[in-house]
Order: C-alpha cells, then structure tokens, then sequence
C-alpha cells in the first residue's frame, strides 16, 4: 500500500474545505455576483467541500479502527459506513451535475448572448440547482444502500464517462460554432468584449473539467477494479494507491478555487476587500 502521511492528508484537506468556504462567502456578500453562474459555481464548490469533508472523515474512522475505538463490523459502524459513502456519491454526482449546469450556462450565454437574460434567470437558476441537489441525495442514499449490488455499480460508473463525454460534446460544440457566431453579432455593439469574455469562461470551465477528469477518474476506475476484479494481481497492484487517489480528489477542492481566483476578477477584488476588511 502506497500510504500519504497524515498530516499531508489532513492539511490538503483543511486547505480545499477553506478555500472553498471563501468562494462560498465572497459570493455571498457581493451582490455584484449574485448571477446564476455565480450560484452554479458556488454548487461546484459546495461538492469539492463534501468531497474533501468525506476524505477527512473516513481517514480519522480508519485511525479510530487502528486504535481499537471503533470495530470494522458493527451495526453503528456499518450505518456510519453507508453514511460515508453516500456523501462520496453526493459529492461526486454534485460535482458532476454542477460541471454540466455550469456548461449549458456558458452554452447559452455564448449563443443565446441577446436572450440570455430571459432564459437564465436567477429564480430557474435556483430551481434547476434545487432539483440538482434533490436528485444527488436521493440517489447517493439509494446507492449507498444497495452499493453491493452490481445493478446498482454498473448504471453508477457508466453515468460518470456518459456525463463527462456529453459535458464534452457541449463544449466541442461550443467552439465549432464560435467563430460563426460571432461574426453574426460582429455588427452589435461591444460584441466583440463581450463575445472574448464568454469565451474566456468558456475556456476557464474548460479547464475546470480537465481537472475534475484527473482528479476524480483514478478514484472511480478504483470503484469499478474493487467490485468486479479485486483478486487480479493487476487490479490489486492499481488499488494498492487508495490513497493517492483520495488525495487527488482532495486536490481537486484545493485548484478549483485558485482557477476562479486566478479567472475572474470580480473575483479577485471580492477577495481583496475581505482580506483587508
């Protein structure tokens, strides 16, 4: 077993659930971002808190089991397992689902850019988040419950490459038909300033799914090896690096946050004003 020092773990840890805590307050006192890409943002984070919260919590459990305070078998044990593994799922599928919200908002604000306003309003953008969440929770409960059943394994990894090849589509579409885009509205005032800023968050959502791909995609290829082959040599050599895996996810939380800070400006001077008071 490849194992990451503790301490490691837990800074990386405190690091991504702090960082993410930041977004989450800089949006929530600059009524300047209180726009529903701004809010789907904020969903992303809330995910990366979960996901990195959940690694946290299942490391100090195994510390607890190593030192003889709690039993790997138990009735409470067992509950608090399912409990743990339905907050990986949730965070994974509101990590998944807020990545794919995020996207159909850049979709349509590049090319829908006149009527963006009237589709995009922050009321549906709080109802399309509301069923989000509704449907991660039912479904990480679900599937925490019957996690032992191959029925329930297999529809839960095929959903994360199908999101992620449609998420993908979006985007590749999304830069095929720009330029043709944007020669329609060269004609409109300041199109050109706001056609380079919907193309730098599309750019900058771009780069938030390569990270979300190398982050999360060990951990799940780590899910599919342990239900269906965990007594291959080569499947258990792979699993042997458990830890690294959830150290990425934790990762993850930590460089979302820098590539928001580093993105957007708004941002940038939301943080400054709380930094100096």
């Amino acid at each position: 077993q490849v194992v990451v020092p503790e301490e490691v773990f837990f800074t990386v840890a405190a690091a991504g659930i702090l960082e993410n805590l930041l977004i989450l307050i800089a949006v929530v006192r600059n009524k300047n971002l209180h726009l529903p890409m701004y809010f789907f943002i904020c969903s992303l984070a809330i995910s990366d808190m979960l996901g990195s919260l959940y690694k946290t919590l299942e490391n100090i459990f195994i510390i607890l089991c190593k030192m003889g305070y709690l039993t790997r078998h138990g009735d409470f044990e067992k509950k608090l397992d399912d409990a743990m593994d339905s907050m990986f799922i949730l965070s994974l599928l509101g990590s998944i689902f807020s990545l794919l919200a995020i996207a159909a908002d850049r979709y349509i604000t590049i090319f829908y850019a006149l009527r963006y306003h009237n589709i995009m309003t922050l009321r549906r953008a709080l109802v399309i988040l509301a069923i989000i969440w509704t449907f991660c929770a039912g479904s990480s409960i679900a599937i925490a419950l019957f996690s032992y059943e191959a029925a329930t394994v297999i529809p839960f990894t095929i959903l994360f490459p199908l999101m992620m090849f449609f998420i993908l589509c979006l985007y590749v579409h999304m830069f095929l038909l720009a330029r043709s885009h944007a020669k329609k509205i060269a004609s409109l005032p300041t199109s050109t300033v706001h056609h380079r800023t919907n193309m730098k968050g599309a750019i900058t959502l771009t780069i938030f799914l390569g990270v979300f791909l190398c982050c999360w995609a060990p951990f799940v290829l780590h899910i599919l090896l342990a239900r269906f082959c965990p007594h291959n040599p080569y499947c258990a050599c792979y699993m042997s690096i458990f830890h690294v895996n959830g150290t990425l996810i934790m990762c993850n939380a930590i460089i979302n946050p820098m590539i928001f800070a580093f993105r957007s400006p708004e941002l940038r001077s939301t943080f400054k004003k709380m930094f100096y008071c």
